[in-house]
């Protein structure tokens, strides 16, 4: 998969979930809910992070399915690019910067 076809599938997720909550009545609710969901796909991740180095208690460790951590990175990169839409941050153009700006650290 590329990058412009994840991006796609964003404009396409941003559609349907604008037409399944419609309650969101502008922008700063949008924002809000989406970063309220993006806290809630990382607490997942972090479980799962737990759970993969065996620190999870008994009780979630024996309910532990190995194959949620990828899903669990996969939900926090969808959740943040749902989120950038929402603020219009083309993540193309940050990542370029962001890798620029890392290529030249020493």
């Amino acid at each position: 998969m590329e990058l412009r076809d994840l991006l796609r599938f964003i404009e396409i997720e941003d559609e349907k979930l604008k037409k399944r909550y419609r309650s969101y009545s502008n922008r700063e609710e949008v924002i809000l809910a989406r970063t309220v969901k993006l806290g809630e796909e990382f607490g997942e991740l972090c479980e799962e992070v737990l759970a993969y180095n065996s620190l999870q208690r008994k009780q979630k460790w024996d309910n532990h399915d190995k194959e949620n951590l990828p899903e669990e990175f996969a939900d926090v990169i969808i959740t943040t690019l749902l989120l950038a839409k929402s603020m219009n941050v083309s993540i193309e153009t940050a990542l370029e910067k962001k890798m620029q700006k890392l290529n030249q650290r020493v």
